[in-house]
């Protein structure tokens, strides 16, 4: 029989006729009553060719064909139950799912090292892939699945309407020196700072100016770009190395203090801090793996202690 022509809301009648041999008891598992059960029963004895059920000295018994079918039918029905019915809970304690994170600098060097510890104590099995925000890990990249989350973007940052953004993390932004800065002191004032040559931060993802820039382009400013990195480590080297200056996120010129032959000073009045987003796709709303995941991201990120 091809199954086009069958009527598979049937399927649910005979689980219960062949799981009760008996025609009430069936109906009342199912919400029917009697006669729409002696009903469904006439209809599948006519679409399967066979009796289904039998009377016997015992009571109804179910024919060979249905003790047949009645295993496999029950684990389609189960299977179907699965599928249409949304998990709410994920067991990390079990789980060895990969979860794909396109991230910036930021988030990769100062946050995910401490993060990743920590989920491994709630998830053991798990993997988690950091991969550079492209140009399209907010459009298909997200819809696809291929990047659960992207971290660490600046809330200016221009996005798909449809998209979900969350506020993350806010930093305070500082400068970076080389240790032997002939000039730079403790703190610059945006007179020093506009004298200064620049490194700059430009993440492969911006498409807009740098908040810096933007705030120096409102008050008719510039300030003299030497070099432009898309990676924070780079930037930082240039400044070792040379009498630029680099302005960054505070815990990440902190990372870079311990690191290098660097040191921070204190910037010009009013330089705008930072606003960084976690971004996620609407289609991934009600996965349970997304939302662990989003969940004990924020809730470490608001525990630390910086």
């Amino acid at each position: 029989m091809n199954l086009r022509q069958f009527d598979l809301n049937l399927l649910i009648i005979f689980d219960a006729l062949i799981t009760e041999c008996h025609v009430s008891r069936a109906a009342d598992k199912v919400f029917l009553s009697q006669s729409a059960m002696s009903h469904a029963l006439n209809r599948l004895r006519q679409q399967l060719g066979d009796p289904i059920l039998v009377r016997t000295e015992q009571g109804l018994q179910p024919t060979a064909r249905a003790l047949l079918m009645a295993p496999k039918v029950r684990s389609a029905l189960q299977l179907l139950q699965q599928s249409i019915t949304p998990s709410d809970e994920f067991d990390a304690a079990q789980s060895d799912r990969t979860f794909t994170i396109a991230s910036t600098d930021y988030f990769e060097a100062v946050i995910f090292p401490e993060l990743l510890s920590y989920l491994l104590t709630l998830a053991p099995n798990i993997k988690v892939e950091i991969e550079m925000i492209a140009e399209d890990a907010c459009q298909s990249r997200l819809a696809n699945g291929d990047v659960d989350l992207v971290m660490g973007m600046d809330a200016e940052q221009p996005l798909p309407s449809h998209l979900i953004s969350e506020h993350w993390l806010q930093e305070s932004q500082v400068c970076l020196v080389a240790t032997n800065h002939p000039s730079a002191k403790t703190s610059l004032s945006l007179t020093q700072y506009l004298k200064l040559s620049h490194v700059v931060f430009w993440d492969v993802s911006q498409v807009s100016a740098n908040s810096v820039d933007t705030w120096l382009d409102q008050q008719g400013l510039s300030r003299q770009h030497m070099a432009r990195t898309v990676n924070y480590m780079a930037a930082a080297r240039i400044v070792e190395k040379t009498n630029a200056v680099m302005t960054l996120p505070l815990h990440m010129a902190q990372l870079f203090q311990r690191m290098l032959d660097v040191r921070i000073v204190k910037p010009p009045k009013g330089i705008p801090a930072i606003n960084m987003t976690m971004v996620h796709h609407p289609l991934y709303t009600q996965d349970p793996a997304v939302n662990w995941l989003s969940k004990h991201i924020q809730d470490f990120s608001q525990s630390i202690d910086w």
